[in-house]
């Protein structure tokens, strides 16, 4: 087992969507309500500074309207190609008490409007790379896929 391998998740995925819908969708905080968290859950409110350096806050929030605020930081920003970002540092370059993950989006045009979309959730440990898969990774992040999938047939 590679150190990569026991530190990461990885879903990839597919879309009949050209791959500036999807960025646009991950980078628009109103079209990010409709799709990022699997349902019943929601986005509450969803503030990016799509920008190295910029930071984002994304409130989820469960069925009986508790919210769970998620803060991060992105650190690499390459329009309609690649985003990362991570909740190492919560705003600006401070740092997080405890960072869990960071993300990486990746955005292949495979022509005729075709997207294959790749979700990676690199870990700093092994742990935490195990209990992001019991929380549930990758149906949590399959299901938000297949709502992407949803959006992009209506944008």
């Amino acid at each position: 087992m590679t150190a990569s391998t026991q530190h990461e998740l990885v879903l990839v995925r597919e879309f009949d969507a050209p791959r500036e819908k999807i960025y646009k969708a991950w980078t628009d905080p109103d079209l990010m309500k409709q799709w990022f968290v699997p349902r019943p859950w929601g986005v509450a409110e969803a503030t990016l500074d799509v920008r190295p350096g910029g930071s984002s806050v994304i409130v989820m929030q469960d069925p009986e309207g508790n919210r769970y605020p998620n803060r991060g930081v992105y650190l690499e920003i390459i329009e309609n190609e690649k985003i990362v970002f991570t909740d190492a540092y919560t705003s600006a370059w401070v740092p997080a008490e405890k960072p869990f993950f960071t993300g990486v989006i990746l955005l292949e045009d495979l022509g005729n409007g075709r997207t294959k979309y790749t979700a990676k959730a690199l870990h700093w440990r092994a742990e935490d790379k195990e209990t992001h898969e019991k929380m549930g990774f990758h149906e949590g992040w399959g299901k938000a896929a297949d709502q992407l999938a949803e959006l992009l047939a209506k944008m």
